[in-house]
């Protein structure tokens, strides 16, 4: 089942029988506006805002920068939005959906059967003729039960696995791959293995994601095959999330690596690459 949701036809529904979640946010929130900020400042109508940092990702620590939250931070957020087991869930961010690909892939490993994503956010709701609010709705009473295991996840000892054995993408900037420069975590390098595939490449300039076959042909050029396992990283598991989305529409399930590079460095011991790599393994 696809994930995203174009504007136009969540404009023919009705969003009363929606469960709507806004999850706009940024990276630079310490110097600009938060994701409440955002929120405040306009959202979908009956929206509920969800805080990336607080709810889609545990304390920041050893298991990096947006660790997995608990299932009790993610139960609580999509009762708080009114959702029950079987309620149909759609969640957006500004755009082009970084945070809301995160929301995602969180609400459908912990259990949520019917997620879907508004394609380029709230960018493309406006864009679309869509009306927004400043009202902030009621917290609904939601029955929603949490539970691990929805989606394939990586930890550090599986992510090498990958890299050796599979095609393990690192959805970073080209210029942090090869360990030019990393402006976030203290070292700069990529996971030994590692292809590198900017989620830039996946979206259009208006920040939606590219059409399925084009895609497709993007992640073949990367390596990306049918018999091999296929993994996902970033800096902090968030934009990876988006990575894993865009294989998804292509058809072609893949984990995540949640910890992500501000992990993988939290242990000396494990090596680190930098310059440019071999090319990728021939596709199939």
């Amino acid at each position: 089942m696809r994930a995203l949701v174009a504007a136009e036809a969540l404009l023919a529904e009705e969003l009363d029988g929606l469960v709507v979640v806004d999850v706009q946010w940024s990276l630079t929130s310490a110097s600009g506006p938060s994701g409440w900020d955002l929120y405040e400042a306009g959202h979908l109508p009956g929206a509920h805002h969800v805080d990336l940092d607080a709810e889609l990702a545990g304390p920041p620590g050893p298991g990096g920068r947006h660790p997995m939250p608990t299932a009790h931070a993610v139960q609580e957020a999509l009762r708080r939005c009114g959702a029950a087991a079987g309620s149909r869930v759609v969640v957006y961010d500004q755009g082009p959906s970084y945070a809301a690909a995160r929301a995602w892939w969180v609400f459908r490993h912990f259990g949520a059967q019917d997620v879907r994503v508004l394609d380029g956010g709230l960018a493309a709701w406006r864009t679309a003729g869509g009306g927004v609010t400043t009202e902030v709705p009621e917290p609904g009473a939601g029955t929603f039960e949490a539970h691990e295991g929805g989606m394939p996840l990586l930890d550090a000892t599986d992510a090498a696995v990958v890299a050796r054995g599979g095609i393990l993408l690192d959805a970073r900037a080209p210029e942090r791959f090869r360990g030019e420069s990393e402006p976030i975590d203290p070292v700069a390098g990529r996971i030994p293995g590692a292809v590198n595939a900017p989620n830039a490449e996946t979206v259009r300039p208006d920040g939606r994601f590219k059409p399925v076959g084009e895609l497709r042909e993007l992640f073949s050029a990367k390596g990306v095959r049918d018999d091999a396992a296929v993994g996902a990283y970033c800096g902090s598991g968030v934009t990876a999330a988006h990575t894993v989305l865009a294989l998804h529409e292509a058809g072609i399930e893949a984990a995540l690596y949640v910890g992500s590079w501000s992990e993988w460095i939290t242990d000396p011991t494990r090596p680190v690459a930098t310059g440019d790599p071999s090319p990728p393994p021939d596709s199939m």
